[in-house]
């Protein structure tokens, strides 16, 4: 059994050392936001699950011929360093951020070549998804969405018969026992765009787990990181991909939910406890839904195989 020694990891250690020296404004900041940003909470867990894959298959990467191309690795590095500079000099956090990546993926290809960066593919992916977008860019996404939750609940509120009105974002209505209309805003918070970040990034931690072993999957290499379209690549794609509608129409669903409740209840009942609990609630579908996508994937998987026995036999 081949295992990594200390005299195969020490550059890579001293070069990390370095690594967090450099970075050390960026990765401080990075840290920052996943603590008080809530649309990036969930990147608090993401070096923690990184660290988890990287041990769980410590044996299939030290089984991988290593093939070290200083040329590209050496050529990353500096794209790294320069777009670390720029995005410095710019003061713009996502590039400097990204220059991280690029700065590990060099290292990895430096140290180790293209085949254990092919399969490191997961952790890079999950790191990405935990870098906060620029904000010109959120801000894009996250308006529509408030829109079409709006929409959404606007259209419920109808389907009850409770009068509605919509402008923008802004939803107006008239609670029971209330002598005057009452205003609810789909603000960012509630725009989907929070859920759908965590909720892809559990769709590919999910995926990535649940990757299933078989005969035609490339052997032993690490699961999530094969490049080969079997079952397990189609079956991954659908899940990551399905991450969106689900993320969106739940989201519609909770928005949709508290106007109906802000009728009979008041619209006080859009904040507090109900509120939070409410997004609680909606993970928990939200990821019942993505297990069902999985379980439902693989049942067509086994009934076609079935099927395709017994036409054989």
């Amino acid at each position: 059994m081949n295992v990594l020694t200390l005299k195969d990891i020490w550059k890579p250690l001293v070069f990390a050392g370095v690594l967090a020296f450099v970075y050390a404004t960026s990765l401080t900041k990075l840290g920052s936001d996943w603590w008080n940003d809530p649309n990036y909470s969930h990147g608090l867990l993401i070096p923690f699950i990184i660290g988890y894959i990287l041990w769980a298959e410590r044996e299939h990467f030290a089984s991988v011929a290593k093939q070290p191309s200083l040329l590209w690795g050496g050529l990353a590095i500096t794209c790294a360093l320069f777009a670390l500079w720029a995005g410095t000099a710019g003061a713009e956090l996502y590039v400097q951020r990204m220059s991280l990546v690029l700065m590990l993926a060099g290292t990895v290809i430096y140290f180790w070549g293209f085949r254990i960066l092919q399969l490191l593919f997961v952790p890079f992916l999950l790191l990405v998804l935990a870098i906060p977008i620029p904000t010109i860019i959120f801000n894009k996404v996250a308006f529509p969405l408030q829109l079409f939750a709006s929409r959404c609940a606007v259209w419920a509120m109808r389907a009850f018969d409770i009068p509605v009105l919509r402008e923008g974002n802004i939803i107006e209505l008239m609670p029971l026992g209330s002598t005057q209309t009452k205003k609810l805003e789909v603000v960012e918070a509630c725009s989907g765009i929070r859920s759908l970040m965590t909720l892809l990034t559990l769709a590919v931690v999910f995926a990535y787990f649940t990757y299933p072993k078989s005969g035609d999957d490339l052997g032993n290499a690490p699961r999530g990181s094969r490049w080969i379209p079997s079952h397990g690549f189609w079956r991954s794609l659908i899940i990551v991909l399905a991450a969106f509608p689900v993320a969106i129409l739940t989201n519609a669903l909770r928005v949709s939910g508290t106007g109906v409740l802000s009728r009979y209840y008041g619209t006080e009942i859009a904040d507090g406890f109900f509120h939070s609990f409410s997004g609680w609630v909606i993970y928990i579908v939200a990821f019942m839904l993505l297990f069902a996508i999985g379980w439902l994937l693989d049942r067509a998987t086994a009934l076609s195989s079935t099927k395709a026995a017994d036409a054989t036999a």
